[in-house]
């Protein structure tokens, strides 16, 4: 069994409750998406025991249970990870202290060294400093390190990056792309930042007022017109390409999406490579015949798959491109003079396309 199985009942405030039943992948990083309120921190606090789920609720990890029929383990021994929003550091600790407090909490069980770690997370300058002379990104490597060093399961991570700039944000995406790299240990990850689930995460799991409204592959249900995602202004279909060529002389980079050409700004990058390429919906707008003279560059043949009405005055379609899928956002009027059918052939254009972040990137 590699899995965690998750039946859990939760009352938190008066207004909200927390009722689901959903089994996760026990591999691999797995995002907890949906709204403020929605109960993704309640979530993890009941999977780490820090609050305890009403009787008859059930969570097992792997081939551990704790809890079921009324027996609970503590938290201290379901051997978790835990990264919080804020750092949570030992202030009147250095950097090192903080670490090696992780390793104090594993005992005898085996995992990375503090040299691992702090090469792994790029800390090793910063071993003798003081959490105070930290910036909030290094703050929050740091807390990421010490629940390494602690040899968990499972890692929690809490929106780990909300009180981070964007570049330091980037930064730490890429050191737990890393970290995926690095080591077979599975990821429950909380945001409510689509963008950023969709660098990071395998799986998806939604949720919406406690309760789980859809889970599976981020590529699928960033693609699909039946989820929140599709309704959020932030809705993009995932794709995954290939490097194919170099264009040093325009500074571009030429992908393969299912056989088409997909030009982004220049990757120091071997071609042949796989990489997600994240297309907004709102970057996309259709046509029927391949347009000649375009400054666009990126025009890729389409079948248009699905519409669904997107508020009063828009339309989302879904696009195959061979195996994958494109969404665009576009105005009721536009699919109105188009005269837009289900199985018409089209042309995508795309305005813009964001490669997103692989492990080594953020140097």
């Amino acid at each position: 069994m590699n899995e965690l199985q998750l039946k859990i009942r939760y009352q938190g405030r008066e207004d909200f409750t927390l009722d689901l039943q959903c089994e996760l992948p026990a591999r691999g990083i797995t995002a907890i998406y949906g709204p403020s309120g929605s109960g993704k921190t309640s979530l993890l606090d009941c999977i780490a025991g820090l609050r305890q789920a009403d009787t008859g609720s059930r969570i097992r990890f792997r081939e551990e249970t704790w809890q079921e029929n009324g027996k609970v383990i503590p938290a201290w021994k379901r051997e978790i990870g835990y990264v919080f929003q804020d750092a949570r550091l030992f202030s009147h600790l250095q950097v090192k202290d903080n670490l090696e407090y992780g390793l104090r909490r594993r005992g005898q069980r085996s995992g990375p060294t503090t040299d691992q770690v702090a090469r792994w997370l790029d800390l090793e300058n910063l071993l003798h400093s003081a959490t105070e002379q930290l910036s909030a990104g290094q703050k929050q490597r740091v807390a990421i390190g010490r629940a390494l060093l602690s040899a968990p399961k499972l890692l929690l991570l809490d929106e780990p990056l909300a009180n981070l700039d964007h570049r330091a944000a980037q930064q730490c995406l890429g050191y737990l792309q890393r970290l995926e790299d690095e080591l077979d240990l599975p990821m429950l990850y909380v945001s409510h930042d689509i963008e950023e689930v969709s660098q990071l995460a395998d799986q998806l799991l939604l949720l919406e007022n406690g309760q789980v409204v859809d889970q599976g592959s981020t590529l699928a249900l960033c693609s699909r017109l039946d989820t929140r995602l599709s309704r959020e202004e932030q809705a993009a279909a995932i794709t995954l390409c290939k490097i194919a060529r170099h264009d040093p002389d325009f500074g571009l980079t030429e992908l393969k999406l299912e056989g088409q050409p997909l030009y982004v700004s220049h990757l120091d990058q071997t071609p042949g490579q796989r990489r997600r390429v994240r297309i907004p919906a709102r970057d996309v707008s259709i046509c029927r015949q391949r347009p000649q003279d375009s400054s666009i560059l990126n025009i890729l043949p389409v079948t248009l798959l699905e519409m669904r009405e997107s508020g009063e005055a828009r339309v989302m379609l879904r696009l195959g491109i061979g195996e994958q899928h494109l969404l665009a956002r576009i105005t009721r009027k536009s699919a109105h003079q188009l005269q837009l059918q289900v199985g018409d052939s089209l042309f995508a254009q795309v305005k813009s396309a964001a490669l997103l972040m692989e492990a080594g990137d953020n140097t």
